[in-house]
């Protein structure tokens, strides 16, 4: 399909060929970072479709995102969930960053998970642990509202201070509590990537007041709050990028990707017990 096709235009020739396969209602969708994918294999009677089976899906490219929507039930929800998204440094648009949201918006869902790896800004922290994000600096230069806003969808100037559902953090970190599991919370800054950032960066990032930083989801929570669903993030912290500490020859995309895995069955307890109460 070509990429001049309005975004518009894409959904509904997703929505239409997704629905030759699946035509339930989602409760709630999830889009799941590197190394996290595997949650979705754990959904009962799942329904499996690769992102290049659903024309006008952008489709993923990065290491850790293997290219698949899923549907099944997840703890007495009927859950969609992505394993995996697209990113900007991809060479995709912010708005075709946010067609797996939009996606899920028409097919019902309200509700939406947007999880990440990411690194550790915070130097309190290691890698490992797991972030509630509570608030995000949008570093990546664009925004996937850039363009014509029709108003009957959503609003032209967005008020974005509430973007994380309160309650949805209060269910966060309950659940933490439930299942004891340390839960950090804090500010996730997006950059457009796909370099690691120097050690520069990383310092004005910090005094920015940011905890955490990535190269995704924060057009992703543009959109959603846009279409006004209710957004719980969480972050695996994959690595440390604490400008001043440390020996940062070990941040690979294979080792954060390894560390999001062995973080992955701490992060699904932490979901499944959240799941229920959304």
């Amino acid at each position: 399909m070509s990429q001049n096709t309005s975004i518009d235009e894409r959904i509904q020739s997703i929505v239409s060929a997704w629905k030759t396969h699946n035509s339930d209602t989602p409760e709630i969708a999830m889009i799941l970072g590197s190394g996290l994918g595997p949650l979705a294999d754990s959904l009962e009677n799942p329904t499996k479709v690769a992102y290049q089976d659903l024309p006008g899906f952008p489709i993923s490219t990065a290491p850790g995102h293997a290219g698949k929507a899923v549907m099944g039930m997840l703890e007495g929800k009927r859950v969609l969930a992505f394993q995996g998204r697209v990113h900007l440094y991809e060479g995709y648009s912010a708005a075709e960053a946010g067609i797996p949201v939009r996606f899920a918006h028409a097919l019902g869902a309200r509700k939406i998970v947007l999880t990440n790896a990411c690194g550790g800004l915070n130097p309190a922290w290691s890698a490992g642990d797991i972030m509630l994000q509570t608030d995000y600096i949008n570093f990546t230069g664009t925004n996937p509202l850039i363009g014509h806003n029709d108003p009957n969808v959503g609003e032209r100037f967005l008020p974005m201070m509430d973007a994380y559902d309160l309650e949805y953090r209060q269910i966060a970190k309950a659940a933490a509590r439930a299942t004891d599991l340390e839960l950090r919370e804090g500010t996730y800054l997006a950059v457009s990537g796909p370099m690691y950032a120097p050690k520069a960066e990383l310092r004005m990032f910090r005094l920015w007041g940011a905890d955490a930083i990535g190269m995704s989801t924060v057009q992703e929570l543009i959109v959603a709050h846009y279409l006004k669903m209710r957004v719980l993030g969480l972050s695996s912290v994959t690595d440390m990028a604490v400008a001043d500490q440390g020996d940062h020859s070990g941040t690979t995309e294979e080792n954060v990707i390894a560390t999001a895995k062995a973080t992955a069955p701490r992060f699904e307890k932490l979901i499944r017990a959240l799941i229920p109460q959304l």
